[in-house]
């Protein structure tokens, strides 16, 4: 028999409950190695409140998170927090104006915004060689002011990736980008998934039309809820996510690109 292999993230009946009302209600959810997910629901549907407890700013009312094994509770999740990598508009709108993308990308390794002193010869050479791996080697000393969105989304995960994480959470990265921009962006995280040693990648949307096929899985969200978890097969389905907004729509897909068409809007999906 095969011993099992420790997940990279795993959840059991998490609920958070606040003021009476019930944000987070029984999610479960595992996350293997070789795995990328992708994490969708509507606005309200609990995506950040999940963020906030798998980084430890939120505690739990009931349920489990376990990190690479490590149990929330059990562990300093201060420094298990430093396993995860995190990109989001909260990180993007905290950066200074005039600091250049390398010490944004030095200050990954000390959870440091707007990096002051002197950055070392081997953090200045891990930071160009990430910003090399993000395929942003170009823009190491333009200031952070003049960077596009795509940019700074790139400079971003440059920057996570310096504490060296196992998982990499991407919180609405293309939101912002034009379509565009955001084609290309997309087509940068299939490249950046194939790449030796690549962490794992939870993207986090509410746009079916970010999900690429390097995405092998989906958790879906409604109401704090876990509508469907699984492979993207099982879980990406017109049922579920019909449920999941809570209206009915068609999923399709050309060319792996996925869409969704609202089917009828006169009645709502219980």
């Amino acid at each position: 028999m095969k011993p099992t292999r420790t997940a990279i993230l795993e959840v059991s009946d998490l609920t958070i409950i606040r003021d009476g009302t019930r944000i987070l209600d029984g999610v479960s959810w595992r996350v293997d190695p070789g795995q990328h997910w992708v994490v969708v629901g509507a606005n309200g549907s609990g995506k950040t409140s999940l963020l906030a407890a798998l980084t430890g700013y939120l505690m739990p009312t009931r349920g489990e998170i376990q990190l690479l094994g490590q149990r929330y509770g059990e562990t300093d999740w201060r420094d298990l927090r430093c396993q995860i990598g995190l990109v989001s508009s909260s990180v993007r709108q905290l950066m200074a104006d005039s600091e250049p993308a390398l010490l944004t990308v030095v200050g990954g390794r000390y959870a440091m915004i707007d990096f002051w002193g002197e950055p070392t010869r081997a953090d200045q050479k891990a930071a160009r060689q990430l910003l090399d791996w993000v395929e942003a080697s170009a823009l190491a000393d333009r200031p952070w002011a003049v960077l596009s969105q795509g940019e700074r989304q790139r400079v971003l995960i440059a920057r996570a990736l310096m504490a060296q994480p196992r998982l990499l959470i991407l919180d609405e990265p293309c939101a912002g980008l034009d379509p565009v921009a955001r084609e290309h962006f997309l087509q940068f995280l299939g490249r950046l998934s194939r790449r030796p040693k690549a962490p794992t990648l939870v993207l986090v949307t509410h746009h079916v039309e970010e999900i690429t096929p390097v995405f092998t899985h989906a958790l879906l969200l409604r109401e704090g809820r876990a509508v469907a978890s699984g492979s993207r097969r099982n879980a990406l389905t017109s049922a579920n996510l019909s449920q999941m907004f809570g209206s009915p729509v068609q999923l399709r897909s050309t060319a792996g690109h996925l869409s969704l068409r609202v089917t009828r809007t006169s009645r709502r999906v219980m």
